[in-house]
Formats: C-alpha cells, sequence, structure tokens
C-alpha cells in the first residue's frame, strides 16, 4: 500500500497534481482543498495517500494531512452509497473541521449541499460517521506546505466559521474564506486574525 508520495509538482489542477519521483510521475487525485495548499510548480510536494484498487484500473488519492487522508477512507469504506469520487467533492466543498463540526452536531442541511450528496446521503452519513470520527484526529506532523490542521488547529478554523455564519456568512462561503485566510496567514494565525482576513 502506497501512502505518501514526496517528489516534484510537475502539474496541478483544482482536482489532480502528478508529481515525480524515482524516474516515475504519479498521477493523483486530490480535493480541492489539497490544491490550495500545493507548492508552486517545480518545488518538492508531499501528499498522504490511498489507492484505490478496481478490476479495470487503480487510482491514487492524495491529501494535505494524514486526517483528510483517513477520513476519505472512512467515507469510502464507511458510508454506503460514497465512493471515491463523491469523497472527494466531499472534501472539497468543505474543511476537515467544519465536515468534523457537522458531522458531530448533525447538520444534514450543510453535508447535503456537497456535490452528490443528498438529504438521504447526508443522514447516512452522519447515523454511520458521528462514533467513528475519533479515528481521524491524530495529530499529523507533515503537509505539502506546513499548513497541515492540528487538532488545535481544527479548532480555530472551526470557531472562525462559525462566527462567520453567525455574521449571515453561508457556511460553505464562510468555510472557503477561512481556508484562503489560514493559507495566507499561516498556522500560527489565531481565530480573531483569521475572522478578520475572512472578512477582509
Amino acid at each position: 500500500m502506497i501512502t505518501r508520495i514526496t517528489g516534484t509538482l510537475l502539474s496541478a489542477t483544482p482536482l489532480q497534481a502528478v508529481i515525480e519521483t524515482g524516474g516515475l510521475a504519479y498521477e493523483v487525485h486530490i480535493p480541492v482543498t489539497t490544491a490550495e495548499r500545493l507548492p508552486q510548480l517545480g518545488a518538492t510536494a508531499k501528499l498522504h495517500t490511498l489507492v484505490v484498487y478496481r478490476e479495470d484500473s487503480q487510482t491514487m488519492y492524495g491529501f494535505a494531512s494524514e486526517e483528510e487522508r483517513d477520513f476519505f477512507r472512512l467515507l469510502v469504506e464507511k458510508v454506503s452509497g460514497i465512493g471515491p469520487k463523491t469523497a472527494l467533492s466531499v472534501l472539497s466543498k468543505l474543511s476537515l473541521p467544519t465536515l468534523h463540526s457537522a458531522i458531530a452536531g448533525g447538520d444534514v442541511a450543510l453535508l447535503a449541499k456537497c456535490p452528490g450528496i443528498g438529504k438521504k446521503t447526508a443522514e447516512r452519513l452522519v447515523i454511520e460517521l458521528r462514533d467513528k470520527l475519533g479515528a481521524t484526529t491524530t495529530t499529523s506532523t507533515t503537509a505539502p506546505s506546513a499548513h497541515s490542521e492540528s487538532p488545535v488547529g481544527e479548532n480555530k478554523v472551526r470557531d472562525a466559521v462559525l462566527a462567520l455564519v453567525a455574521l449571515g456568512y453561508k457556511a460553505a462561503d464562510a468555510d472557503k474564506s477561512v481556508r484562503q485566510a489560514l493559507i495566507a496567514l499561516g498556522p500560527t494565525a489565531t481565530t480573531e486574525a483569521l475572522i478578520k482576513r475572512a472578512l477582509g
């Protein structure tokens, strides 16, 4: 099982990266939340991976942190009706802290806004994953651009998103604004700084 890939970033789109290592170039499918944290082309990128094998194909999926990869694995393996493509779209729409918060709080309406997720699938997602979230909260120390979110970082992101929602932002828009603020300010930014930047 290939669990991590490190190499030169040859190309990148919002949903795909090509990384060269050991003379081979690997096509890795990624969520938008990981694409936002990739380094410049030609720089060294590091992704935590999961390879999904099918009868007629094998596809590598990559993530900025181990937590995101493990959450992706939970979605694919534990929630009936969610395959790799849908799981990737879920992680592209919302950051991991927001997903954790939505599942823990039973926010079916927010989860149902993810592409490929209807109300019934969102309800199933909450029921099947609420008790399993502890498996995705181990601390990661590596990410492509040092923006891996520790549990403390997750709390800051979650609090900032909730503050924006309280100010009238839609949850998905608040999540995106806070993610961009975190990338701009770095992992040491306070909740207040993230909110101020997101409102910027």
